[in-house]
């Protein structure tokens, strides 16, 4: 992004913040609205309310933290309708450069060492790739082939936080928020993207959510084609088989429809069927350039018919696409998807949405090593939302200026001309060195 490009950013900012101002209700909100978004943008290595209170207002900093606090922390403002601003202003100017593609389901973990932030527990967490102690929060974006936005954001609760009254009320959980599987709540931001009038995309997910049969099933009900990670294990029919059809009635009893397997045609796991397809099925595929060079592996698509629990079926589940990935190299393949997507689909289609769900992983990259997504200190409900939302507003607005993230340094520069130098020597409350 050149100079001339970028002389207008202060202003567009502004008119970004007004955008966003009717969310969060009255007029007193609107300047911590501002000095939060604009926290989160500037330069710093945390992004917790009291640096940037030391960034924003080095001569004022208990008065600056005491207002960002409370806006983040107490203020009565729906987190759900600042997100809703956001996308309103950040989706037109992505569909202005490329076609929405994809909804994206995820998950996102922010480690903790404490045990009183709200949601915390010991469970997986994808940002450390092992089991530990920290809070995870589902989200669904929107993605194009130039961008992506995180549109929606919930924390996960475990089900030992959901039952407990006590942390509960002492962290604020709205009563309204009972124990939902990740699946369930991803279902939930779904069906409130189809309500609110997103443009709708094809679901990508991994095997966390893909795995689930009822998730797939309800994006089958609500009409959305997918393009999910499976576990290797999952049961399939292969290709020219299913299962069989209900016993004839024998004249006694009550007739049954349903399905039957026997010894000999019963489903196989999709490992299984991966390593008895022939050579000629596997095809190298590009899907995009990296960093090093084109990205490209070996795939394997066919139609098969998931069989989970078909025996409580009357008929067989429809054929959809097992897709399977199988890198030159490796001893067995690494991969797998299931894919509503049309039967005349080519496999580089097939892969190259597959893959698209990478830009979550640059998306949660950013919202954390830039923007202090996972930065805040707070234990409430309301906190966490509030700074997660604000959070991802910062993120559109760099997304609708299509500038290089981390923020490039014309838009830190244009933000930044009228905000004071921290006082010489601060250090903020649990930093290791001076800022």
């Amino acid at each position: 992004m050149d100079l001339r490009a970028t002389k207008g950013v202060a202003s567009r900012f502004g008119e970004f913040i007004e955008h966003l101002s009717v969310a969060v209700g009255h007029a007193d909100r609107h300047v911590p609205l501002a000095a939060y978004c604009t926290g989160l943008l500037l330069p710093g290595e945390r992004k917790s309310v009291e640096p940037m209170a030391a960034r924003l207002a080095p001569d004022a900093i208990g008065a600056k933290h005491q207002s960002l606090h409370h806006f983040v922390a107490k203020a009565p403002w729906q987190d759900a309708g600042l997100l809703s601003a956001v996308r309103s202003f950040v989706l037109p100017k992505m569909e202005a450069q490329a076609p929405i593609r994809a909804w994206i389901v995820d998950d996102t973990g922010i480690p903790k060492k404490g045990k009183h932030s709200v949601g915390v527990a010991r469970q997986y967490c994808g940002e450390l790739g092992k089991q530990d102690n920290c809070q995870v929060a589902v989200t669904l974006s929107v993605a194009s082939d130039r961008a992506s936005l995180p549109i929606a954001l919930r924390l996960y609760l475990p089900e030992a936080w959901a039952n407990d009254k006590t942390r509960r009320t002492k962290a604020g959980v709205p009563k309204e928020i009972a124990f939902e599987t990740k699946p369930q709540i991803a279902l939930d931001q779904i069906r409130q993207a189809i309500a609110d009038g997103v443009p709708k995309g094809i679901v990508l997910a991994d095997a966390g959510y893909g795995n689930d049969t009822d998730f797939r099933d309800a994006l089958t009900e609500m009409k959305l084609s997918y393009v999910v990670g499976v576990q290797s294990s999952i049961g399939v029919w292969a290709p020219g088989t299913a299962p069989l059809p209900a016993r004839p009635w024998s004249g006694r009893g009550r007739k049954t429809k349903l399905l039957r397997r026997d010894d000999a045609t019963k489903p196989m796991k999709a490992s299984d069927l991966a390593t008895t397809l022939p050579r000629k099925m596997w095809k190298t595929v590009r899907w995009r350039e990296g960093p090093k060079g084109d990205l490209l592996s070996r795939f394997a698509a066919l139609r098969v018919r998931p069989s989970h629990r078909d025996y409580w079926r009357a008929e067989p589940r429809p054929e959809e696409w097992l897709l399977i990935e199988w890198p030159d190299g490796e001893d067995a393949p690494t991969k797998y998807w299931l894919s509503t997507l049309p039967a005349t689909t080519p496999i580089a289609t097939l892969v190259d949405t597959a893959k698209l769900r990478w830009r979550i992983e640059r998306d949660f990259q950013d919202l954390k090593q830039e923007i202090g997504l996972d930065h805040y200190e707070g234990r409430g409900w309301l906190g966490f939302h509030h700074h997660a939302a604000l959070s991802i507003a910062a993120y559109g607005f760099l997304v609708s200026e299509r500038s290089p993230i981390p923020p490039s340094a014309p838009i830190r520069h244009a933000l930044a001309a009228a905000v004071p130098s921290p006082q010489k020597g601060f250090r903020p409350r649990g930093h290791a060195t001076a800022a």
